[in-house]
């Protein structure tokens, strides 16, 4: 077998004008082949760029790097949003269940693959570790794939292994995965929303949790429940404590019992080494993990997600602000639908009634231009830290009225003012 071990620098060459190139995400994001790629912006046009969050300065919004590159965006992350929202970038709204189903299809054909994996076993199998979710499909369907290998990268087990002689190009890398610590942004208002969210969980449940403070908070706020199950898109710290505690121990699920299903996982480093050549993590495909109908075959799911805003009828706007795409659909509808379907499942949307300005988060109408990802019908329970409105099988007036009531007191009385007028216009 013939290995091409070489440089980023010589690897990026196997990309052409033209092509279309997928770059893996969140904590594996192959820095050094970004970068080298992005360094050819003098002799490449019409590079499509595409991935799902990305970590860490990738340069793409660099005057030199705008011409020749355009990111078409599956979700948006941070370090993608000023391209993005210009003229050199844009936004594909997607399911992240059916991201693969772009690839598979050729609605999406990829050209190359740009991915971070751990060295090769014995067997010669390397593993897309922190980040299997879209990257299976990705490797599978691209022409052609280029590997940064990477001892940081743990191992994971499930979908991930991809055999050495799948990668035209290997490049040996020993750099630290990016990292995040979502506890440390935990304030009063998210505790008192992890509260609230951690009395609807009950014993046996199993959890999806999306990303950032109130999903830690809330996972920190359940250290007095027990068989509690994790089948979720992306894990991250709030899940170590549980399962070092026997918290977490999945018994009770119908899917994959006893392991932690996840298709990602971003935290600190002492969550890479927990889901390092650990069976019982099954890092798996997205398509299968975010499907509502393996979803719904546990019982008792508690889906987790949060908002931008809401509006009084209970539309969630959770991608964008106003007509700027901050975010992206992700996985919150398949697990807002998997959950409700779910024997005994609550789908919720928990989030801080204001924003860091002070502005009210439920609001009449959502902002002209903003994003519907999970309709008024999906919705079943919006959580703020001023308690629970329960919306399911409700009349547009008891809506409206249930959403006041936990709106934050100083901006009840314009929201029951806006929603009188709209009544009686």
């Amino acid at each position: 077998m013939n290995l091409h071990w070489t440089t980023a620098e010589e690897a990026v060459r196997l990309v052409k004008s033209g092509d279309r190139v997928f770059i893996h995400g969140s904590a594996a994001t192959p820095m050094r082949l970004v970068h080298a790629l992005l360094e050819r912006h003098n002799e490449l046009n019409h590079v499509e760029l595409t991935a799902i969050s990305t970590f860490g300065d990738l340069g793409f919004d660099r005057p030199e790097v705008q011409g020749p590159f355009f990111l078409n965006a599956l979700f948006v992350s941070a370090n993608m949003r000023s391209t993005v929202n210009g003229p050199h970038g844009d936004y594909i709204p997607v399911f992240l269940s059916e991201i693969p189903r772009l690839f598979d299809q050729g609605i999406l054909p990829l050209d190359v693959a740009l991915v971070q994996v751990s060295p090769p076993d014995k067997h010669g199998f390397c593993s897309l570790g922190v980040s299997v979710d879209v990257a299976v499909s990705a490797v599978r369907n691209a022409r052609t794939v280029i590997a940064q290998v990477n001892p940081n990268m743990p191992r994971t087990l499930g979908d991930g292994q991809v055999h050495i002689s799948r990668f035209q190009a290997l490049v040996q890398v020993n750099d630290p995965l990016p990292e995040a610590d979502y506890g440390a942004q935990v304030g009063e208002k998210e505790h008192r929303v992890a509260q609230l969210v951690s009395e609807m969980i009950e014993d046996g449940s199993t959890l999806q949790m999306g990303i950032g403070a109130i999903p830690d908070a809330i996972l920190g706020a359940l250290h007095g429940h027990k068989d509690l199950g994790v089948h979720t898109e992306m894990c991250s710290n709030g899940i170590i404590p549980l399962v070092e505690n026997g918290v977490i121990t999945n018994a009770r699920k119908k899917k994959h019992p006893g392991k932690v299903v996840t298709a990602f996982a971003f935290g600190t480093r002492r969550l890479y080494d927990l889901v390092d050549d650990n069976p019982s993590f099954a890092f798996l495909d997205v398509q299968y993990v975010n499907d509502t109908k393996v979803i719904r075959g546990n019982p008792r799911v508690v889906a987790v997600n949060s908002a931008i805003e809401v509006d009084l009828t209970g539309q969630v706007c959770a991608d964008s602000i106003g007509t700027f795409q901050y975010s992206g659909v992700g996985g919150q509808m398949d697990f807002m639908r998997g959950a409700a379907l779910s024997e005994g499942g609550k789908p919720i949307i928990a989030l801080c009634s204001t924003t860091g300005k002070g502005a009210s988060k439920i609001v009449p109408t959502l902002r002209s231009g903003a994003g519907v990802v999970t309709t008024r019908a999906h919705v079943h329970w919006v959580v703020t830290e001023h308690g629970a409105a329960y919306l399911y099988g409700r009349n547009l007036e008891q809506r409206a009225k249930a959403l006041i009531a936990i709106a934050a007191p100083e901006h009840r009385e314009a929201l029951e003012r806006a929603w009188h007028d709209r009544r009686h216009h």
